[in-house]
């Protein structure tokens, strides 16, 4: 079977006529638009009519920036979809503009309440109305707008796809052979302790050759984060990604203060895998993905299909045949490739109710599990499916949901029919997952808010954005790590710090991680009567706050408590995990 994801429903190609239509659309309805805001019409039909032309206008977005995305993405070479990638991003550009006009509009009527109780059209998309309406004093000053965007064309969306280059096509030198750096990073599963230490050794040499650009990327789209944080009117970068997070200080602190009790309780755990592995002090960087156990087995695709149809269909029958039609209909680019940018991700299509995942599947049980998480994503996407676009955008906390809830359904049944030595192997496995989104999440937070803050004063060099990484995992993993072999281009490596105009895109993922671990106990507790709960709670993702959307499930996201409630459950892993460490010892 072909493993590589079919885009055909979308565009036969960059020749196909509906691509070249659907291009030349887009600025007739932004027009469209313009003079719906000029007309001489009542503020309820005009409102009415924008709606209608939002919902055909962002179907276009939809499709193109797709299409032409997840190209580029598995070819970073594709010269054509490069052409196209531009134009799109100056064509977003007038959108913005247009957005924002509307954007003006709502945020200026004093009577949107009447209007949304007059139209069940309105009363459908009240939810956005109303954030609309609120987020307005953030605006971009009407006068500068367009300048600050098209600038940002050659500023910010430039270096984010400098950095996607520089990363999908650098080779790494690997015992006398290249390859892509998505693949060298896979070696760090390998069961073999010299492959996984031979392979971080030529990992951090291939970023000495991308070193230098990569810090101007970095720098220059966070000083374009600063820029337009002050320019839209909020205090801070962060306040900036929280207000557009909907999610509040107060939860934000919640978490990290019992993610940092708890610390303490992460490093017993990778200084016991350390020892297992025979180190002394600390677990080297090379080590925090190396398999235990006897069980380090691998699976092919077909094998990884069958578990994940198998376990996560325990969940509910639904499930089982969403996956199974996921790879059934190509919606997965399976394997590591030149060109190929590195991680995984899940893009979903809402006006064709489809998602499609890039991963680069190694074999390993943890490539099963990133399936599982990105069509955790896929899933949400299913459950979002039918809303008006208004409603379907969820926010970076909550979009981890699914992911994190499939992973954790994954482990859990697998554990329950393992075997003692493939249990200790998974157990491992699932603690070696959470300590990467506790743990080095937190350590990229205190980074990037390093980052952030020194910006303010200087662009920072190579060295000093190494040496701030090491500092950050110094603070996190503290010694939990060897402090001789650390990750000092973990900068370099992730691609999140570099998306424009998506800053913090680290704190979601902890976020989802303990969040989607307590949706999941509340699953255990209630069984197939929280099936429907759960895909509501999904559905309402895109109308309602953090807060809001976890109180619907009975959990205070505000709460302290509810964060050690679920840090809790992972300590008794740990305690487990060293507890067979030092049985393995004895024997």
């Amino acid at each position: 079977m072909d493993w590589t994801w079919d885009l055909s429903y979308l565009y036969k190609g960059f020749d196909d006529d509906a691509f070249a239509a659907d291009l030349a659309r887009v600025p007739q309805l932004l027009e469209e638009q313009k003079a719906l805001l000029a007309a001489d019409m009542s503020d309820l039909s005009r409102l009415e009519a924008l709606t209608d032309s939002n919902e055909a206008l962002y179907a276009l977005l939809d499709r193109l920036f797709t299409f032409v995305g997840l190209t580029l993405s598995v070819d970073a070479e594709n010269v054509t979809a490069a052409k196209y990638d531009d134009k799109l991003n100056m064509l977003s550009n007038d959108v913005g503009l247009v957005d924002s006009a509307i954007d003006r509009y709502i945020g200026g009527l004093t009577n949107l309440e009447e209007l949304i109780a007059a139209s069940p059209k309105l009363q459908t998309i009240a939810f956005a109305l109303r954030e609309t309406a609120r987020d307005a004093i953030h605006i971009l000053p009407e006068a500068i707008e367009p300048w600050m965007l098209e600038m940002s064309l050659s500023g910010g969306s430039a270096f984010s796809q400098l950095r996607d280059k520089l990363d999908s096509t650098l080779l790494v030198d690997y015992r006398g052979e290249q390859l892509p750096l998505a693949a060298a990073r896979g070696l760090a599963y390998n069961p073999d302790p010299q492959v996984r230490k031979d392979a971080y050794e030529a990992e951090l040499a291939a970023y000495k050759k991308i070193e230098l650009p990569m810090s101007f990327c970095l720098n220059s789209i966070k000083m374009e984060a600063r820029t337009m944080a002050k320019a839209r009117g909020y205090a801070s970068v962060l306040d900036m990604t929280l207000q557009n997070s909907r999610m509040d200080r107060e939860t934000l602190d919640a978490m990290w203060q019992a993610i940092d009790e708890y610390l303490p309780h992460f490093r017993r755990y990778l200084r016991a895998k350390g020892r297992y592995l025979g180190h002394a002090d600390g677990l080297p960087f090379y080590d925090l993905f190396a398999p235990v156990g006897k069980s380090a087995r691998t699976y092919t695709v077909e094998e990884a299909r069958a578990k994940l149809v198998d376990e996560l269909g325990k969940f509910t029958p639904a499930m089982a045949d969403f996956i199974d039609n996921a790879f059934e209909q190509r919606w997965i680019d399976m394997f590591p490739r030149p060109g190929k940018t590195g991680g995984a991700f899940c893009a979903g299509v809402h006006h064709a109710d489809r998602s499609l995942v890039m991963t680069n599947f190694q074999g390993s049980f943890s490539d099963v599990s990133t399936l599982a998480h990105e069509l955790g994503h896929a899933w949400h996407n299913r459950c979002l499916a039918g809303l008006p676009t208004a409603l379907i955008n969820t926010p970076m906390p909550l979009a981890e949901t699914a992911s994190i809830f499939n992973e954790t359904m994954l482990a859990h049944q697998v554990l329950k029919t393992a075997a003692p030595e493939e249990k200790f192997s998974l157990l491992e496995s699932s603690l070696m997952e959470i300590t990467q989104t506790a743990v080095d999440i937190y350590s990229r937070y205190l980074f990037e808010t390093e980052v952030i803050e020194t910006r303010a004063d200087h662009a920072m060099s190579v060295e000093e954005l190494k040496d701030a990484m090491l500092c950050a995992q110094d603070a996190t993993y503290g010694d939990g790590l060897d402090k001789s072999v650390r990750h000092p281009y973990m900068w370099a490596c992730k691609s999140h710090y570099y998306s424009s105009g998506l800053n913090f895109y680290n704190f979601p993922y902890a976020f989802g991680d303990l969040f989607g671990k307590g949706v999941f106990a509340q699953w255990l507790e209630k069984g197939d009567a929280f099936v429907d709960d759960y895909c509501r709670l999904l559905r309402s993702c895109g109308s309602a706050s953090v807060a809001d959307v976890a109180a619907s499930v009975g959990i205070d996201v505000r709460s302290v408590d509810f964060w050690r409630s679920s840090l809790e459950v992972v300590k008794q892993d740990i305690d487990t995990f060293c507890q067979l460490c030092e049985a393995q010892a004895a024997q």
